[in-house]
């Protein structure tokens, strides 16, 4: 790095205070306070559900690494992204709610979510409440969260496929509608895959990649904003709502930037991970972890201001590439795990065994039926 260089790369540090001192909590905040509440369960050696059961489909031991991309690429969704470029609309106080969101809440939250589940056989969501809070509850739960599942799995397959269609888009709406059906159908085939064959065979060799991706685009986006002098507005100087329309912080910024601090989905994902852990230990790295990394992706992106303006800027062709594969990739790597975790809320609530091809398919093919059928309906829906 030149002197020139040098001197900018300091004089951008000097303009994101606020920012350094949110990043430098949340790193804090994984060390010391997760630390705590990893304490606070008091994880052993007794046998994981992976280790206990292995069904070689959905209980098996997975490398940390893997635990950890699995998860952040599981919760990730579009939320760091948009949720937080959304967020920054009501400027930099977004930079609290997302630390301290993060830390206490969204962290927290999925810490327990995770290291529950890994109690319990690796129970769904449903079904540990069930265990805590009663019959009535669970039947309540196993209701909602299958519903929710499907609609976010179908959600995160018809975003996918009309953003891959914005990006070339031509023609009439007709043929914008035609071509959006195609690529639904080439997602949900991928899904079908994915919800169906073990975990360790697409999901385990792919999320790692994706989840590489979109650390680098982060840490890209950060280290250009340092580098070419970006100032980043300071909480103290705009602790006011900036919001361009006069939004009310609250409730509004907080669901709009939920995945940047806490959602009940996550609890849906958590067991996944929990099936899949050798040991207890690792809860504290996987669970919390990985919500603290989803807090600084977000806290990057809220700070970047607009994805694509900012990679280019940033990064060059390089960070628009990495934007893209993020915008598209980070929703369908949420939306197959989705669905896989509506299968096993079925399989948990009817006590379905899902080692054998034949209760797979029993369990995949209502799922995804009924998948297809709302996306479809969404795309012809469009049609003028």
């Amino acid at each position: 790095m030149s002197i020139l260089e040098e001197n900018v790369f300091l004089e951008g540090a000097f303009k994101m205070i606020s920012f350094l001192l949110c990043l430098a909590l949340l790193i804090g905040g994984y060390f010391i306070y997760g630390s705590l509440v990893d304490r606070t369960f008091g994880p052993d050696d007794r046998e994981t559900p992976a280790v206990k059961i292995n069904d070689g489909v959905d209980y098996m031991v997975l490398p940390q690494w893997k635990l950890f991309m699995i998860q952040l690429l599981n919760i990730a969704g579009l939320g760091p992204i948009f949720g937080a470029l959304s967020g920054a609309l009501w400027g930099p106080v977004v930079f609290l709610w997302i630390t301290f969101g993060t830390i206490f809440a969204g962290a927290v939250h999925d810490y327990f979510s995770g290291m529950l589940s890994v109690r319990n056989e690796g129970a769904s969501i449903s079904e540990i409440s069930g265990i805590y809070l009663g019959g009535a509850m669970k039947n309540v739960m196993r209701v909602f969260s299958f519903v929710l599942l499907i609609m976010v799995g179908t959600v995160f397959a018809v975003g996918p496929a009309g953003l891959i269609v914005t990006l070339f888009k031509n023609g009439g709406s007709t043929g914008v509608v035609t071509t959006t059906l195609f690529w639904l159908v080439i997602v949900l085939v991928y899904y079908f895959i994915a919800t169906f064959m073990s975990i360790d065979k697409i999901i385990g060799k792919i999320y790692p990649l994706f989840g590489i991706c979109l650390i680098i685009m982060a840490v890209g986006v950060a280290v250009g904003i340092f580098t070419k002098g970006y100032a980043i507005p300071e909480i103290w100087s705009n602790f006011t709502n900036m919001h361009p329309q006069g939004t009310p912080i609250w409730s509004f910024m907080f669901i709009t930037v939920a995945c940047g601090a806490i959602s009940g989905f996550h609890a849906t994902q958590s067991p996944l991970m929990a099936r899949c852990m050798k040991s207890e230990k690792q809860g504290h790295f996987v669970f919390y972890g990985a919500m603290v990394s989803e807090g600084v992706i977000a806290l990057i992106w809220a700070a970047a201001g607009c994805a694509i303006y900012v990679c280019s800027k940033t990064m060059g062709g390089v960070g628009i590439a990495l934007a893209m594969l993020g915008v598209i990739a980070c929703p369908i790597t949420s939306g197959d795990t989705a669905f896989r975790s509506a299968r096993l809320v079925l399989a948990d609530w009817f006590h379905i065994e899902q080692k054998s091809i034949k209760s797979r398919l029993m369990l995949c093919v209502p799922v995804l039926g009924i998948g297809a059928i709302l996306g479809v309906g969404n795309a012809l829906g469009k049609i003028d």
